[in-house]
């Protein structure tokens, strides 16, 4: 597989206006961290989604709106904390692992790697049905799986996690172009730390098998995500450093990525 990008695009997206963690990551764990209190998997327990979502209005308020039922899809939400946030989250730490210098300093490490873990709570009050439909979504069905990212930032957004986990949480689904979800204001500015989300996201998803498709080959996950280069969506050098870390896995090497 060839890919070529013929000069920088104006993505304007590489400089942040996050201001830069110093933590040093070490797997999933952190200098400051502790088992007991500050892991984030507590987040994601059965009775801390439930506590979120007694002492949280806003999320009965959009669970009315769409007609979703109050019911907790736990057994899904492990599924998928299992194999496609850790995923997400082994494939962030490979971006970032993989940027030139400059541009990793602008990361925030613990932040990225603090959404890509919880970056689909929200899915935990999507109906399965919809989570599993062997099909398409329907428009009705699309516009409800588009609130899971809103959710997952309601639900979370009472706990002491960081605002900037909560930005990227939310936001995960949108771009530059303003074209994904939820719907942003005209200033709305994806920052490198929600490209590298939003790429690593895109990527397990793509190859992994789901209910509704089988798992994409590396290299035809590869080009449909170099489509949010061209677009402006995605900073070339995260691309590239997603293609160095995940290299042993495609067919073909890239002919120019510079």
């Amino acid at each position: 597989m060839g890919f070529e990008i013929k000069k920088p695009l104006g993505v304007g997206g590489v400089s942040s206006n996050i201001n830069i963690s110093n933590r040093v990551a070490f797997g999933n764990l952190y200098a400051t961290d502790s088992f007991q209190t500050t892991s984030v998997n507590r987040y994601l327990t059965e009775d801390a989604i439930k506590r979120a979502i007694a002492s949280n209005p806003n999320i009965k308020t959009i669970l009315k709106e769409e007609g979703i039922p109050a019911k907790l899809n736990f057994a899904e939400l492990q599924k998928l904390n299992e194999t496609h946030a850790k995923a997400t989250q082994d494939i962030a730490a490979g971006i970032i692992a993989n940027l030139p210098k400059g541009l990793k300093e602008r990361v925030n490490v613990k932040s990225v790697k603090d959404a890509a873990l919880l970056h689909d709570v929200g899915k935990v009050l999507i109906p399965t049905e919809i989570l599993n439909k062997p099909g398409k979504l329907d428009e009705k069905e699309q516009k409800i799986m588009h609130r899971h990212s809103e959710l997952g930032y309601e639900i979370l957004k009472n706990t002491d996690i960081d605002t900037r986990t909560l930005y990227l949480v939310k936001y995960h689904h949108q771009n530059m172009s303003h074209s994904g979800y939820p719907a942003v204001k005209s200033d709305f500015f994806a920052d490198v730390n929600l490209q590298i989300l939003s790429a690593s996201d895109k990527y397990s998803a793509l190859t992994e098998e789901r209910p509704y498709k089988t798992a994409m080959d590396p290299d035809s996950a590869l080009a449909i995500i170099y489509k949010d280069v061209k677009d402006g969506n995605l900073h070339p050098f995260v691309f590239k450093a997603l293609y160095d870390f995940v290299k042993p896995a495609v067919k073909e090497p890239a002919k120019t990525l510079a």
